[in-house]
Formats: structure tokens, sequence, C-alpha cells
């Protein structure tokens, strides 16, 4: 009875409780191996519509656990549709050929090239009904004299297939990101691609093309490093951003300045709201007669609008939009803006419209920061009522606030950041106590000022006042990320983590005195399962041209070069910051090449790569347990060993060997029984 009485005190607090709930609804939807059938959601809506009587007949005692589960039942249910709603073709087959497109959005790959996204795709002698509705295109080699457009239409000969799965069991499935994203196919090209059609007047591309040329004119003013940096925080084109810059800036835990996210919306919204306030305060008339307080909110919600369509509509961006969009709302209804309150009801916004968020670092880590940040200052603002003496002088506020603000985010980030990118900045904080009051304080502001000068073509002059501070930055990413000790390498930790994580950090916020104690279980967990996690002993790619072996120095990998991607996932998972050259000299296999051997706690291992291989496999598997074989082989397998050839891993994926003390298992990434829809 005691506990349903402190849930029926929840009860008027249930919209910042709605998001946990909802948000685990979508978590079970992507734990299945199985695509849920028609059964499964049938139960859930019955499910669903008794709890709805429940909570509508009793609203108080177990009313709040009705809702709870409706919102448990709704999340799994819009995840399922949005999975579907998203459904195309995809690429199931290996294609080398002519590929047509236009250019709908610019990056840069991995490898540092040029990567373009394509739709209206043309493929050579392929279906129309299986033709990829995007496809993602890396640019290798010299490119002659194209310059790719937003727009353009161009031909090229490429090398397609349909989006990888995970490196490992368990690891970043680009398969389903893919998926959401309508991606259908992806690769590279080597020879020259070619202009086809300019850019035409079609409406749909007409914020890309004028962000690129936004992008074009402020590196044009700023060339170099600098005018790439501008360019990025302005416009989100990443297409002239350098790996060396990249790298230095996520050593430095300064790579949130580049994504246009809750810090950029909330810098430039916040400018325009402060700056439109202090320009009407100069007409009294209008201050009297005029909510000016509203009129500065409704024009910095318009500045939001335009700098969400100019950076392209990202996810990360549009997640900042809300953000930012529901605290400028709850001014004008008079609420205050900051509260835990608007944080929840833009969760759940950003939910309802990409559930596939919740499985992505950006969501994490920006809801992380922002709500430690909102329940922080306002456990900060209630103490200052409380001890009014104690209130700082007003020249040192600002300085305590980018204090407590970088350390408060830094912290509620770490363990995320750590656990998708297996590395944590150790002097992260001082690097952005020296970078974002220079971001917030100089860069954004002479970034409006960039864009309303550029109505009487004199952006340049705020350009060029712009370079020095983002040089600033950029020595500053440069120098803490080349001390000695700057990063650190972290395993990837157990599948478990990270969901038990979110509810730590959730429940520690949302409870209320000597409760919050709850807290420090799920935290012991997160602790107890990350310090023991345990790698694989063995790893094979999905080509069966690459075999990791873990071994007293580190992961021993069998090729110096090659499955680059695979290579360098599987070290920085095993929290190893050795390069793939590195990771190839250590000792493990002995043999020659195209013909490894290893033995591990009396599991013995080939790896046969090259011409003839297959016809080596005989001999070879008269003296091993187990057999990796980088080639097809249709004929019958020998008996004496088992073998895991380019037919046997196109099936089930990556795979994972474990020892164990009766002997060694295979852990597929690919299931014989997982079909879901990205994975068919």
């Amino acid at each position: 009875m005691k506990l349903l009485s402190r849930i029926e005190e929840e009860r008027g607090r249930f919209l910042i409780w709605a998001p946990l709930f909802f948000g685990a609804g979508i978590g079970l939807y992507f734990v299945p191996s199985r695509e849920p059938d028609i059964g499964i959601y049938t139960a859930l809506a019955i499910l669903g519509l008794f709890c709805a009587g429940i909570a509508w007949r009793w609203p108080w005692g177990i009313g709040p656990l009705a809702r709870a589960v409706i919102c448990i039942a709704l999340g799994f249910g819009i995840a399922g549709v949005r999975a579907h709603w998203v459904a195309g073709p995809v690429l199931d087959f290996r294609y080398y050929g002519p590929v047509e497109g236009r250019i709908i959005a610019m990056d840069r790959s991995q490898s540092d090239a040029v990567r373009l996204t394509l739709d209206q795709v043309r493929l050579s002698d392929v279906n129309p009904r299986k033709r990829p509705d995007q496809v993602r295109v890396s640019l290798h080699g010299e490119q002659g004299y194209l310059s790719p457009a937003i727009g353009q239409r161009i031909a090229l000969t490429g090398h397609l297939s349909g989006p990888n799965g995970p490196v490992e069991p368990g690891g970043f499935d680009f398969q389903r990101m893919a998926w959401f994203r309508g991606i259908g196919a992806v690769g590279y090209t080597r020879s020259p691609a070619l202009l086809l059609s300019p850019p035409t007047g079609d409406l749909s591309l007409a914020i890309g093309r004028l962000r690129q040329v936004i992008a074009h004119r402020v590196r044009a003013v700023l060339p170099g490093v600098s005018g790439a940096f501008a360019a990025t925080i302005t416009t989100g084109d990443r297409s002239s951003m350098e790996r060396a810059t990249i790298d230095a800036l996520r050593g430095s835990n300064l790579a949130h300045l580049l994504a246009i996210s809750g810090l950029h919306m909330g810098l430039l919204t916040g400018f325009v709201f402060q700056a439109m306030r202090i320009l009407m305060g100069f007409w009294p008339r209008l201050v009297l007669n005029f909510p000016v307080k509203k009129l500065a909110a409704v024009t910095a919600i318009g500045a939001g609008v335009f700098y969400l369509a100019l950076s392209g509509g990202a996810v990360a961006t549009t997640r900042a939009f809300i953000m930012v969009t529901t605290m400028f709302v709850a001014i004008l209804f008079d609420r205050r803006a900051l509260t835990l309150r608007a944080v929840a009801m833009a969760a759940m916004i950003v939910l309802i419209l990409t559930p596939e968020a919740l499985v992505e670092p950006g969501f994490q880590m920006s809801f992380a920061a922002t709500t430690a940040l909102v329940a922080v200052f306002a456990w900060i603002r209630d103490r200052s009522r409380d001890e009014t003496p104690r209130r700082l002088p007003g020249w040192l506020r600002p300085v305590v606030t980018v204090v407590i603000s970088s350390a408060v985010a830094g912290l509620a980030t770490a363990s995320i950041g750590a656990a998708h990118f297996n590395q944590v900045s150790h002097y992260g904080l001082v690097a952005n106590l020296l970078s974002v009051p220079i971001m917030g304080a100089v860069i954004m502001p002479l970034a409006v000022l960039a864009a309303l000068l550029a109505v009487v073509r004199l952006e340049v002059l705020a350009l060029w006042l712009m370079d020095w501070p983002i040089r600033w930055i950029l020595w500053v990413a440069d120098t803490v990320s080349s001390l000695d000790g700057a990063v650190g390498k972290v395993p990837t930790p157990p599948g478990f983590v990270l969901p038990v994580l979110a509810v730590a950090g959730i429940l520690l916020v949302l409870l209320r005195g000597r409760e919050r104690w709850i807290a420090l279980a799920p935290f012991a967990v997160v602790f107890a399962g990350w310090a023991n996690v345990d790698r694989p002993e063995i790893l094979i790619s999905s080509s069966g041209g690459l075999v990791g072996v873990m071994t007293d120095q580190g992961r021993v990998l069998s090729k110096p070069r090659g499955e680059g991607f695979a290579a360098r996932s599987w070290l920085e998972n095993d929290g190893d910051a050795a390069s793939q050259q590195v990771a190839f000299e250590r000792d493990g296999f002995n043999g020659r090449k195209g013909q490894l051997e290893v033995d591990l706690s009396g599991l013995s291992l080939a790896h046969l790569t090259g011409r003839g291989a297959e016809d080596r496999l005989a001999e070879v598997c008269a003296g091993a347990d187990l057999v990796v074989l980088a080639a097809w082989r249709d004929d019958a397998l020998p008996e004496g060993c088992a073998v895991l050839d380019r037919k046997a891993l196109a099936k089930s994926g990556a795979v994972a060997v474990h020892l164990e003390p009766d002997g060694w298992s295979i852990e597929p990434s690919r299931p014989e029984d997982r079909a879901r829809l990205w994975t068919r």
C-alpha cells in the first residue's frame, strides 16, 4: 500500500516519467531476433485498451501503472509502424556497373573520401522494383574536373552491395541504420564521375543548394581548416573537414562543436532571443503595448526554423530544434522554459517522429546532457532562494555557469560516449572551458551577423572576425589531444549496460529525497558489467578475409591492410589504440602468407587466403579444428574439421569464436532465426 501511495504522489508528474516507459517499448521492439507478427501487435493493442480502461476508471492507485503499460505498448507499436513505413528495396547482390543518380547529400566516409547520397537511381539490368531508392557512394581516386553539387545528376562506374551487418556479434548494426535512412545500397567508385545534368529547379533540393552555396562562400572567405570549420557549424556541410582535424576535436572532447545540435541551436536562438529583447527595448511604446518577451520568443523560433532548414534537417538538428521550440513555446504560455517537463515533452516528440533515434548516440548524449543540466540548475536555483546571502557576485556568475555546464554535461555524457566511441578524453573539461565560451560569446553571434550582412553583401566582415576565434578552438583541440594520456581507450560494454545506465540516470534525476539511493543499484550493475566485459577470443570478418585473435599483447590481425573498417572496429571495441599494421606485427599467427595457423587453448585454427586457397583446404583440414576459407566453395567440405567459407559467412555474417572449458562455440552476427526487416 505504501508503494501505491508513493505512485499516487507521482501521478501529477507522469509526463516526465512517460519518456522512460515509451522508450522502453521502443527498445523492446529492437530486441527480438524475429520481426514481430500481427499477433503480437494485436495482443499489445488489447492490453493497451484494457489498461486505458483501468486508467480511466481508477485514475488514482494503479492508474499510473496502467498508463506506464500504455506507454510501453505505444512505443513498441510506433517503432514497428515506423520500421514498415520506411521500407524500401535493398540490393541483395554485389553489383558492378553503371550507376546514375541525383546528388541529394554530401559528407565524408571513414576513409576521408567524399561520399555522395544519390536518389532517382538507375542501375543497369536491375529490375526497377528491386532498385534501391537511395545509394551512397564514396569517391576514390582522381575525380577529374567534377565538382559535386546538390541537385546534379551524375553517372559513374560503381561497386555496390547491400548495407553490411555488424562487424562482430552485438556490434553496431549499420544495416538497421541504413534501413531507417532509406539507403538500399552502399559502395564506391575508383573512376571519375561524369556530370549528366546541372542542378535543376527542383524545390525539394533548393535548401540543399543554398546550403552548399553558403558553404562555398564561407570557405572562399576563410580558406583552409578555419573555413571548413565555419562551413560545418553554419550549414552542416562536413565535406571539407579533414580527418586529422576531426580526430583532434574528438580527442579533446570538442567534436560536439561540429554537430549542429543542442549547443548550436541553443546558442543561436538564445542570442536572437536576447538581441530582439534588447532592440525592442529601445522603443518604449512597443514595450508598453506589446509582450516584447513573447515577440522575441517567436523571432527566436523563426531563426531556429531557418537554421534547421539550412543545416539539412539532420536528426540531431531536428531534435535540438524541437527542444528549443518547446522551451520558447513555454515562454509564450508564461511557463518556465527550462524544466524537466519541457525536456520530457521534447523527448516524446522526437521518439514519436523517429523512434529509431533511441538506439543512436546522438539522442542518448543530447538528452542525457540536457536533462542533467536542467536538473542541476534547478537545484542551484532552489538553493539560491533559500540562501540569498551566499549568492555569487554578478561578474562571477557567467564564469561559474560555464564551468558547471561543462562539468555536468561532460559527466552526463562521458559513459555514453565511451560506450559508443571507446574513448574517454581526460582533459575534455579543460578544452571545453577554453572553447565553449568563445563559441557562444563570439563565433555564433558573428555567424548571425554574417547572415544579416549577407543581405547587403558585406558578410565578409563578420566572417573575417570569426577566423581567429575558430583558430583558437582548433589550437586548443590540437594541443589538448596531443598531451600525454589525453585519450583513454575503453572496451565496448555488454549490451545491457547502456539501457541500465539510462534507467539509473533517470531514477537519479526524477526520484526525490532518500529515494535517489535506489539509483545506486543499477549504477552498480553497470560498473560490474563493464569492468568484467569479456571480449571474444577470435573474430572473423563476414568475407573470411580477416581474422583477429586475442593474445596477451592484444588482438593480433591476420593482415596489415584491407578490411580496414572491421579491423579498426575490432581494435576499438577491445579498447586497443593500436593500428592495423601494429596489430598485424604482434606475435600470434604462424605460417606463410595465405596460410596462417594459430593454437589457442586446444583450438587449432587455420586461415586460408589467396589463389588456390580452396585447393589446400583438405590438406590443412587434417591438422586443424577450424579453418577459415576466404573463398566460395561449392564442393563438399572435407571431414575432420569445421570450415567457415564465404558461403557460410554470407549467411551468418561476421562471427565470434568463444573458447570454453569443454570446447569452443561459434556466435554469428546473423543467427539463422534472426529475420528482421533490415536483415532479410
